[in-house]
């Protein structure tokens, strides 16, 4: 079989450049910081989930509207022992919004 079929191509993402907040105290009047993994919704575009620590046993997620964030920041990647890499960001979320913070959890009988 060619290599040519066994190849894909690369979906094109846009990135806006990183630039530096200038006052974060004028930011933090209007918006509350939310840091965790950022992920694509599976089902809609105007969303985004970030998953708070997705390396714990316990976690949870947060779903936000996109024209809801006012600014993402970058913070440190994290790094687990099989070499798997993870971009973590600090989202800004406009005071007031509607936004969903799901717990998973597992279905299972209570004992007295």
């Amino acid at each position: 079989m060619p290599i040519r079929n066994l190849m894909q191509s690369a979906r094109k993402f846009e990135i806006q450049p990183y630039r530096r907040v200038k006052d974060t105290k004028c930011l933090a009047k209007t918006h509350v910081a939310y840091s965790g993994w950022p992920q694509k919704h599976p089902s809609d575009d105007a969303r985004i989930i970030l998953v708070a620590d997705p390396f714990s046993h316990n976690t949870f997620y947060y779903e936000f509207e996109t024209t809801d964030i006012g600014l993402i920041e970058s913070l440190p990647s994290i790094v687990t022992l099989d070499n798997q890499t993870l971009l973590m960001a600090r989202v800004w979320v406009r005071k007031g919004a509607l936004a969903i913070r799901s717990t998973p959890f597992l279905v299972a009988e209570t004992n007295d």
